[in-house]
């Protein structure tokens, strides 16, 4: 899944509900659910997203939605494989990011 977010310090719940396709209660739960996500508060109570927080999101969003995990299986698989996963997760989502690049190099030929 490639999420089109420009490069900033902090997310809004929306912006990130909006590029995943999630309701905001959906990534509220998540945030109860998995304790890789913490997200800032700001004065208002506004949950604040770092760019960390964004790659974990990616990844719980991958193991859940794409691969059909359960919540309890994700976390142990996280629990397990936390750094290997993350790893393994980034080098899959830059290749799919070049792939992109290349069909969209190919289709303008």
């Amino acid at each position: 899944m490639q999420i089109d977010l420009p490069e900033k310090r902090y997310y809004s719940i929306g912006e990130l509900a909006k590029a995943f396709s999630v309701n905001t209660s959906l990534i509220r739960f998540w945030e109860k659910e998995f304790i890789i996500l913490k997200p800032k508060k700001n004065a208002k109570g506004n949950r604040m997203f770092t760019p960390e927080d964004l790659k974990n999101l990616k990844l719980i969003y991958h193991l859940v939605k794409e691969k059909g995990f359960t919540l309890d299986g994700a976390k142990e698989y996280l629990k397990n494989n936390q750094k290997k996963s993350l790893d393994t997760f980034e080098i899959i989502s830059k290749l799919e990011a070049v792939k992109q690049q290349l069909l969209n190099i190919k289709n303008e030929f």
